[in-house]
């Protein structure tokens, strides 16, 4: 899965094309900054917490909300240090998307909240800035992922859908509400229909479907699958339509 050149061609905000062979299209830059300003909303959550809130159950079963904070710092942490011999996510050398990322828990297990906090922070600001900086020198190289080979800029849509995902995981659990955009939740649904529709061609499913969405992030989400390649394409739509 790679871009067109090294430089990803920009499409519109709400357009994007995911696949596991040939070329994907969106706009990395555009990412970015919804990603920027993601974080910088679940940091504001994040800093009134107490102790019991950080000990807290979430959606995860298994995980408090401070397990998932920590989680997403090895995220942020392995995005930034990923590069063209990378093999983080690569499935032939070991990686397990149901149980690597628990093992790496274990190196902060004795971690206290307000520690990950503050690595939570540093860790965003480090991937923020390296990002930026690749997109600025038109940085391209490919990584393994579980689906196929990838452009960087791809794991950073699935550490970004990772990252929104898990938030609500800690904040519904909570009862509280979690702080979005529309263009957020069109990158995670896009991604998250696109994942789905990968995982699902890896066991020999084949599917073809048009999704209509409404409410904030809605649109019209393709899927098709032709062989070993899955699309999944966003586009935005009217604000409030109805799925079928």
């Amino acid at each position: 899965m790679t871009h067109r050149s090294p430089v990803p061609e920009k499409s519109q905000p709400g357009q994007l094309l995911l696949r596991t062979a040939g070329p994907c299209s969106f706009d990395p830059g555009h990412l970015l900054e919804i990603f920027a300003r993601q974080r910088q909303r679940f940091v504001a959550v994040l800093r009134e917490y107490g102790p019991a809130d950080w000990a807290a159950a979430t959606r995860c079963t298994d995980w408090s909300a401070h397990d998932v904070v920590r989680h997403l710092c090895d995220g942020s942490t392995r995005l930034a240090a990923a590069g063209p011999d990378d093999r983080t996510y690569d499935l032939a050398v070991g990686y397990d998307p149901r149980i690597t990322p628990r093992r790496w828990l274990a190196a902060s297990a004795s971690e206290p909240p307000g520690a990950t906090f503050s690595r939570f922070l540093a860790t965003t600001d480090e991937l923020l800035v390296l990002a930026r900086d690749r997109l600025a020198r038109s940085r391209s190289f490919t990584i393994p992922l579980p689906y196929g080979p990838a452009d960087w800029t791809v794991l950073l849509l699935h550490t970004f859908w990772d990252s929104w995902l898990h938030e609500r995981d800690v904040l519904l659990a909570g009862g509280r509400e979690h702080p979005t955009d529309g263009d957020a939740t069109l990158y995670a649904t896009a991604y998250g229909l696109f994942i789905a529709a990968a995982v699902a061609s890896m066991f020999g499913d084949q599917v073809q479907q048009e999704l209509t969405l409404g409410g904030d992030g809605g649109g019209v989400f393709h899927l098709d699958s032709r062989g070993a390649i899955w699309r999944s394409m966003a586009r935005t739509s009217t604000r409030g339509s109805v799925a079928p």
